[in-house]
């Protein structure tokens, strides 16, 4: 039997094309590799063997491909270092990780191994490694997250192009790429970057797994491609916890739907990828249970020092339902009223669309949500085992279940948690795209087009009308989308199934059509990505330091933490932002946290977390006081949710013999610690880990600390501390016991106390 390549893109049916239907490359059934990239198989003759695999690419598919990549590196790499740390609180562990191996397995925030930060260690083990190799800086701190983002791109194009065509994976990698909250994370140390490459490299190992016949060879390489699934999301687990299993109901109708072996094994492959799921996650999850309390750091963010209670409740339920021991305060939304509210912003429905959530990440949502459909759609009448039905499932259902989460969790909700939707909207709005254009003959398919590029122009002008920057940028995409749907209707004219529309099919009129047909895409283009691309140019060209960031410019009609009317810490939020459309700080609370409120100018407060304009050039954030406003005399530390720049004087104390002790100081909160520990260099024990809320240490412990001579200073400030929804007082116990039994000093603004010093 002879073989040659096929050319053509694949029908909708999972064929080859007509021209090429009598040239496919026929698979051997007894053969365990899948259909190699670049050729087809007639299905008809030879069932067990997968359809709809890429076709070889062209040159231009290259071009494409290699284009591309390149844009993706400069957003990813272009001002990298503008964020400084970023996001200090990471990054302090990325320092103590990269000094210490007991710290780094364990994702301690000091290296003299206090307490961990509140999530698992996986982001952390990648910046720590990078602060190894190429010492502490912003770029060795950032630079695994751009490589996530690259990674993230590559993946996702490959897996689209595999059974959608090349430039449908070119298309959803240009959008992940451009979707602004994901050109945030992937320049941010938030754990988010990799979370987002191990959940688009699971969905592409299933998808993998999906296209081996059903023989022993393939069998076995199917198990592979699941036992890779599961250490994917095992690994998902250990960057933060259980929000990697969004992912997972779309893997298992997927696989239960589309798999070509029979029940039977296909549960054994399911069980093969939950048994690689409990590896790869659960040896860690072990260590926290086998080595007792005392012999390894306390689990920030728990009361018990238990990972298993992190994990089902402060990072766990107490997300859905606003029930979270020592966070800051409560949610209040309410799962299924979609009339909740409180401090993380309104639940419902709609909630991804409102305020500063709908520039994050739905630009494209109404064409991500009718590329399920179109998806479904063009694959209806294919078999059971069709890989372009099983990727829409995929997809489709990473959407949805992951949309509706965030629509109605009661607990914490940062704007930026919504970059774990970016893979499937992109690979839907791909779907969505290709489909179309595989059915553009039909008139409903050019309808559906039309109909598709009106209702989302009017949804990017709505987007780009919250903002008031760039304000001559809705004019465009409303121009051009509406001439781009006018275009279209008259395309689909021609297509129309009536007698009367006869005059449009003349040559002339094909003509002019195809022309029409052109120009319609290209208008239709710019009126879809002229929107977020806009907003990943603003994000780019702009640093964001802090806990709470988001994309773009602020604006003006945003609700919830972190928004407008609700501003954290100095101006604009975290870290603070000026800048074109930027607004004032909110009024802070003591401890540094600014609460919701109005600005002075009656405008809605920033919360981007954006560096000011006094970014310092070494990639240290600006300075900012206890009080959230822009520090005078540099030698405060940081916020509870924004770091600061301690000053020259105080970074020379804690140097001063600081070998001779296992903290060079301690203070309240994490954020704070940080500032003092990266300044530094020296370990910092940050009491009450991020909030300053867990019991750790206790006043026992931590005189018993001070007895041993362990710790140098302590450094009055910080978080909040106290019982924050039933969080400990310990952090204030100790800060009274130090104010009761030592004297104060002031460094600078800063009141330190030395503990080495005689007791009263």
């Amino acid at each position: 039997m002879t073989t040659t390549t096929a050319s053509a893109i694949p029908s909708s049916d999972g064929s080859a094309s007509a021209q090429t239907r009598n040239r496919s490359r026929y698979h051997r059934p007894d053969s365990g590799a899948p259909m190699p990239a670049g050729r087809y198989v007639d299905t008809r003759t030879n069932p067990t063997v997968r359809s709809n695999i890429a076709t070889r690419r062209t040159t231009a598919d290259w071009i494409g491909f290699g284009g591309m990549m390149a844009f993706t590196a400069i957003i990813m790499f272009v001002n990298l270092t503008a964020s400084g740390y970023a996001n200090e609180f990471y990054s302090a562990a990325a320092q103590a990780g990269s000094k210490d191996w007991w710290a780094f397995l364990w994702g301690s925030l000091d290296s003299g191994n206090a307490i961990t930060v509140d999530k698992p260690p996986a982001a952390i083990w990648l910046m720590a490694l990078s602060v190894r190799v190429l010492g502490l800086n912003s770029f060795a701190i950032l630079l695994p997250e751009a490589l996530c983002g690259m990674a993230s791109v590559w993946i996702l194009y490959a897996t689209i192009r595999r059974t959608w065509g090349n430039w449908a994976g070119v298309i959803a990698g240009l959008t992940l790429a451009t979707t602004p909250v994901a050109a945030l994370m992937f320049r941010f140390n938030n754990p988010d970057a990799l979370l987002v490459l191990l959940m688009t490299g699971a969905t592409a190992s299933v998808m993998r797994a999906l296209e081996y016949p059903d023989t022993r060879a393939g069998n076995r390489s199917r198990t592979l491609w699941m036992i890779l699934a599961g250490a994917c999301i095992g690994f998902g687990f250990l960057t933060k916890q259980m929000q990697v299993f969004l992912v997972v109901p779309g893997f298992a109708l997927a696989f239960l739907v589309a798999s070509p072996t029979g029940l039977v094994r296909r549960i054994v492959d399911g069980l093969a990828a939950i048994a690689s799921v409990v590896v790869s996650a659960g040896w860690w999850v072990a260590l926290t249970v086998l080595v007792p309390s005392g012999s390894r750091p306390y689990i920030g963010g728990s009361q018990t020092d238990s990972f298993l209670e992190l994990t089902f409740g402060y990072n766990g339920l107490g997300r859905i339902t606003g029930d979270e021991t020592g966070a800051v305060v409560g949610g209040g939304g309410g799962m299924g009223g979609g009339n909740g509210g409180g401090m993380w912003g309104q639940t419902g429905l709609t909630r991804l669309f409102d305020g500063e959530y709908g520039g994050q990440i739905a630009w494209l949502a109404p064409i991500a949500f009718a590329g399920i459909a179109i998806g479904l759609i063009v694959a209806r009448r294919s078999r059971r085992t069709d890989l372009r039905r099983a990727g829409t499932l995929v997809w489709g259902s990473w959407l949805i279940v992951t949309w509706l989460t965030f629509s109605f969790m009661a607990g914490i909700f940062h704007q930026y948690y919504t970059v774990a939707l970016a893979p499937a909207v992109a690979a839907l709005v791909a779907i969505a795209v290709s489909g179309l254009w595989a059915k553009r003959q039909w008139f409903w398919a050019r309808v559906v087009a039309a109909l598709l590029v009106l209702v989302n122009t009017f949804w990017a002008v709505e987007l780009l009308g919250r903002s008031t920057w760039l304000p001559w940028l809705r004019y465009l995409v409303m121009a051009a989308g509406l001439i781009a749907t006018l275009l279209l209707i008259i395309v689909s004219a021609a297509a129309a199934p009536t007698r009367e529309m006869r005059f449009l099919r003349t040559p002339h009129a094909r003509r002019a059509i195809t022309i029409a047909g052109a120009g319609a895409c290209a208008l239709a283009a710019v009126a879809l990505a002229a929107g977020p691309l806009a907003w990943t140019a603003y994000t780019v060209s702009t640093g964001h330091t802090g806990s709470i960031v988001t994309a773009g410019p602020n604006v003006t009609n945003s609700t919830g933490m972190g928004g407008p009317g609700g501003g954290m810490g100095g101006p604009g939020g975290p870290g603070g932002q000026t800048g074109p459309g930027g607004g004032s700080g909110g009024q802070s609370a003591p401890g540094g946290m600014g609460m919701p409120g109005q600005s002075t100018d009656g405008q809605s407060a920033g919360s981007d977390g954006q560096q000011p304009d006094g970014q310092q050039p070494d990639g240290q954030s600006s300075t900012y006081g206890n009080d959230g406003q822009r520090g005078s005399g540099g030698g405060m530390g940081g916020g509870l949710l924004g770091g600061g720049t301690a000053s020259e004087e105080v970074v020379a104390l804690l140097k001063e013999n600081s070998d001779q002790y296992r903290w060079a100081a301690a203070t309240t909160g994490s954020q704070n610690a940080a500032s003092y520990q990266l300044a530094s260099e020296q370990a910092v024990m940050a009491i009450g880990g991020f909030n300053g809320s867990d019991p750790a240490p206790s006043l026992e412990q931590f005189k018993s600390y001070v007895e041993q001579g362990l710790i140098h200073y302590y450094i009055s400030g910080g978080g909040m501390g106290g019982r924050q929804l039933g969080g400990s007082d310990a952090a204030s116990e100790i800060a009274s016991w130090v104010s009761e039994h030592y004297e104060a000093q002031t460094v600078d603004g800063v009141t330190i106390y030395d503990l080495t010093s005689s007791a009263s």
